[in-house]
């Protein structure tokens, strides 16, 4: 994905949700606090989130990518 904010979706979300019993949700990769602050978060929080979930790449959201 671009590393430029505005090119990505709003969220990492993809509505598969894990959140309420992991640590890290299977969908997007983010963390519970993460999912529950995204609209607080700053763009270069934001960023910084994308990075790390696409760096792990193990979230379904990148698993959907390459099928």
């Amino acid at each position: 994905m671009s590393s430029n904010l505005h090119d990505l979706p709003d969220s990492p979300c993809i509505g598969v949700c894990s959140t309420l019993f992991d640590e890290i949700c299977k969908g997007c990769g983010r963390t519970a606090t993460e999912v529950s602050n995204w609209v607080f978060l700053t763009d270069e929080e934001r960023r910084s989130v994308w990075t790390r979930i696409e760096r792990e790449g193990t979230a379904m959201r990148f698993k959907f990518d390459k099928l």
